[in-house]
């Protein structure tokens, strides 16, 4: 059973924003037009994190099975991820810090991720309440937090402040 465990964010601050320049620049040597973004918590000053980097590429929809073979050549497809048409996880471990990268087609179900951080960074309430609940699952089952987190964001895309983005 793998087990889950947070530091704040600050404590990797500038791992994390070389880890996401040097491979938001690799990403976009292979794609272009892509839109790179740092999501995740990492990304979010003050906020715990699990210490992995998460990054976001968005891709118009004619571009999302070039962008899959591209970004393929440079990282694992995350095969225990959620894939659809306009979704794959990728992941690189060998990364400064550990890495995930999420592929979406603009505009689709799942090009949530920058809307996330944005309202979190936007609303100290809403990080507050986020980190109160890592603290909650700090040491325990992976995977209970992964659903407690999966319903604390589906809450969140039901605010005010997520549904104005």
């Amino acid at each position: 059973m793998e087990l889950v465990s947070f530091l704040l964010s600050n404590q990797i601050r500038e791992r994390a924003e070389r880890v996401f320049s040097e491979h938001q620049e690799r990403i976009l040597r292979l794609l272009p037009k892509a839109d790179v973004q740092h999501v995740g918590s990492t990304a979010i000053p003050n906020s715990l994190t699990k210490g992995d980097v998460d990054l976001q590429v968005r891709v118009p929809e004619s571009m999302f099975a070039e962008a899959i073979e591209k970004l393929s050549t440079l990282y694992k497809v995350n095969e225990g991820s959620v894939r659809t048409d306009s979704f794959c996880a990728f992941y690189d471990e060998t990364a400064d810090l550990p890495l995930g990268v999420q592929l979406t087609a603009i505009g689709s179900e799942l090009d949530l991720f920058w809307k996330f951080r944005d309202v979190l960074l936007a609303n100290d309430r809403y990080r507050v309440e986020y980190d109160e609940l890592k603290k909650q699952y700090e040491g325990k089952n992976m995977e209970e937090y992964r659903q407690a987190k999966q319903r604390f964001f589906g809450r969140l895309m039901k605010t005010p402040e997520f549904q104005r983005l």
